[in-house]
């Protein structure tokens, strides 16, 4: 073969290597970008994506709505305070009575038996009595005129001290069975409406059985009590004689005006609250004792609470928690103090500001420090109480 030839199998030979090599290159270059594209995504999938929420502060001058119970301003349980048959009852639930009006009739046959009896012992006391005084003051007259010792005197005067005890004893008998006597007259102690009657005619009743139902019971419902429980962190601006107004599900928009008439002056150590009495006038029987109300609180100044939904709450091991967002894109968890819930809601009273930002639905893996990126685009804003 001659020299030009072998030259041009070499250079042929030469350009075949270095295509060779040019591709083994681009594929080892391409798996390095795959590789490097691969790890970039693993690191960015075990960093948590997180959605994130802005507190919502409770503005100044808002209210702050608490549920309350209603109860009546003076409530009676009537029971028997004597034995007996219920001979006869005379109102029903729902009836309007007076202080002193009969509510039932008891046929106490024992005690009217007593009663006749002790009256009998009171009648043979008064005639021995009458008996040792006469005999009293002739002897001490007889002794005037030395007709008789002093001593015998002395014995005829204490007989008459001794026949006047029993027959005071007596007295107090009959007082006392008379006492009993009348209690077979079930009676109103105020004047209100009948809410309970379990009396049945015929029944035998027992006095002072705590354990028994009331015959009745009667509440005084011209006026209306209301209970409610205010956090402490709410309860600086309750002032005696503030209004505050209260609805109730079964008059929608019709609002009531109570007035606070008094606090316990002691924050509850188990709830953290204040229990607060309000005082409403019902003239139209509209409001029922045992009802559910709610109770709007004007608030007073500046506050610092706000809100946050549920979703948004860590239980850790320091307590309550949030997940805050930093600007360097880690978390932080932050203890909280948290006030009323009101439903969609929780007021958290400490702890947390209004311009800081939340993570919501945050992992229970997750610690301060842990870095996180965001999977919303928009931020939520807590729904603040009205």
């Amino acid at each position: 073969m001659s020299d030009r030839g072998n030259s041009r199998l070499k250079l042929v030979g030469a350009v075949v290597a270095v295509g060779a090599l040019a591709a083994v290159g681009t594929g080892i270059v391409g798996r390095r970008q795959d590789e490097h594209k691969l790890a970039t995504w693993t690191a960015e999938q075990a960093v948590p994506a997180v959605a994130t929420i802005k507190p919502s502060p409770i503005k100044s001058g808002g209210v702050l709505t608490l549920p309350a119970a209603l109860q009546a301003l003076n409530s009676a349980p009537i029971y028997a305070r004597t034995q007996g048959y219920v001979q006869r009852w005379l109102v029903d639930i729902g009836d309007n009575v007076k202080a002193g009006q009969t509510l039932a009739l008891l046929d106490a046959p024992e005690i009217d038996q007593q009663l006749a009896a002790a009256k009998a012992d009171l009648q043979t006391a008064l005639a021995n009595q009458n008996l040792a005084d006469s005999t009293a003051k002739r002897w001490s007259g007889m002794l005037a005129k030395d007709a008789v010792s002093k001593q015998e005197t002395d014995e005829k005067l204490g007989d008459l001290a001794a026949k006047t005890a029993v027959t005071n004893a007596a007295k107090a008998q009959v007082l006392r069975l008379e006492a009993l006597a009348g209690f077979k007259l079930l009676v109103a102690p105020f004047d209100g409406v009948v809410t309970s009657r379990s009396v049945q005619i015929g029944a035998l009743v027992n006095a002072g059985n705590a354990a028994a139902q009331p015959l009745f019971t009667v509440a005084d419902v011209s006026r209306i009590r209301a209970y409610v429980r205010v956090p402490q962190q709410s309860s600086a601006g309750l002032k005696e004689g503030m209004a505050v107004k209260m609805s109730l599900p079964e008059y929608p928009g019709r609002a009531f005006t109570a007035k606070l008439t008094r606090t316990a002056q002691a924050i509850d150590p188990a709830s953290g609250t204040l229990l607060v009495e309000l005082q409403i006038a019902n003239d139209d029987r509209a409001l029922k004792p045992g009802a559910y109300a709610q109770a709007d609180f004007p608030l007073q100044g500046e506050s610092k609470t706000v809100t946050l939904p549920p979703s948004a709450l860590l239980f850790g091991e320091h307590g309550m928690q949030v997940a805050v967002l930093g600007a360097d894109g880690k978390a932080e968890l932050r203890p909280v103090t948290l006030g009323h819930d009101q439903g969609k809601v929780i007021e958290v009273t400490a702890g947390l500001g209004a311009d800081e930002t939340v993570i919501d639905n945050p992992p229970e893996s997750l610690r301060t420090g842990d870095a996180v990126r965001l999977a919303n685009t928009t931020e939520k804003v807590a729904d603040a109480a009205k």
